[in-house]
């Protein structure tokens, strides 16, 4: 009998890496097609990668947003998953000022300018949920401009002002300028990456404010998803479960790297392995939906609130009915 084959667009993450590789194979009768596609570069047609697998269905099987993927479960548009995470943040390092000003605690941005890449993606949504139910700063209350088109439209809650302002690139400069008071981005413009443009961190102790946010709720804040295409698991079901079999397997063997001193080019790399296990003992990388329930469900949260979504649903709504045991 041949072979299904299957396409898998990813990021080349350490944790990614035995697909790459070859390390972690597909399971029986499945030939899978692994693509290093990043998440805001390979464009085709104008559309990254969430865009592509939304839109237009390219790939089998894509890693792809948290909070896109709310806004189209909601909306029922044509695209599933499996309770698997492979990117994760958490919203205060992600936060960025001017080393100059005076701003250096949630409550300052509040009448401010902050730039988003886009009001609904899952940092955004993450962020701006963290400051109104975390840090009791109403998001509401600050000016949101974005540098990318949204991926699904959402109706504007009353009273809030979005503006388009342009090139993402452009933000360091911004700052500078002080037509912007801050972004939040997990990946800083290269003018602020290159050190052309300065930037802090908001959170004079980020390390700190995040061992405390991390304490508090029991989970590392999931960024992404692995979304499937329906009519796939529809035909295959089998798939769903066998799917995140190779992601475990990839997590068993990409947390095996670091048992080296030297796998990293870091120097230090072992260090932080060893300190990060001290100070944050508990698995960060949970597959399934038990470990990840209350992660999801407060996200969930956040959407509503922002009104991405129309409605709270629950958690089982999102995933292949094959993987709501996991």
């Amino acid at each position: 009998m041949a072979k299904m084959t299957l396409t898998m667009a990813i990021e080349r993450y350490d944790r990614h890496f035995p697909f790459f590789d070859g390390t972690v194979t597909p399971p029986d009768g499945v030939d899978l097609k692994v693509l290093q596609v990043g998440q805001s570069v390979a464009l085709r047609d104008g559309k990254e990668r969430h865009g592509r697998m939304l839109h237009d269905g390219e790939f089998d099987i894509c890693e792809f947003s948290m909070s896109t993927y709310l806004m189209a479960k909601q909306r029922d548009m044509a695209i599933t998953a499996v309770p698997v995470f492979p990117r994760r943040l958490f919203s205060q390092s992600q936060m960025y000022v001017h080393p100059l000003s005076d701003l250096w605690e949630p409550k300052d941005l509040i009448g401010k300018r902050v730039a988003l890449s886009s009001f609904q993606t899952t940092l955004s949504l993450l962020a701006k949920g963290d400051l109104k139910f975390e840090y009791d700063v109403a998001w509401e209350d600050i000016t949101w401009c974005v540098t990318t088109a949204e991926k699904v439209d959402f109706k504007t809650k009353d009273g809030v002002v979005i503006e388009p302002i342009g090139a993402r690139a452009e933000l360091g400069t911004l700052l500078e300028k002080g037509e912007i008071d801050a972004f939040f981005l997990p990946h800083p413009p290269p003018s602020v990456l290159s050190g052309e443009r300065k930037a802090r961190r908001l959170f004079a102790d980020t390390r700190q404010e995040e061992l405390r946010y991390y304490h508090k709720y029991g989970y590392y804040p999931i960024m992404h998803v692995i979304a499937v295409r329906p009519d796939l698991l529809a035909s295959e079901p089998w798939l769903a479960k066998a799917i995140i079999d190779m992601f475990a397997a990839a997590k068993e063997v990409s947390e095996s790297y670091y048992d080296d001193p030297n796998w990293s080019r870091l120097a230090w790399g072992r260090h932080y392995v060893e300190e990060e296990r001290e100070l944050l003992p508990d698995d960060l990388w949970p597959l399934g939906l038990a470990g990840n329930r209350a992660n999801i469900e407060r996200l969930i949260e956040y959407a509503f609130d922002q009104n991405l979504i129309e409605e709270k649903f629950s958690a089982e709504r999102l995933f292949a009915e094959e993987t709501l045991d996991t």
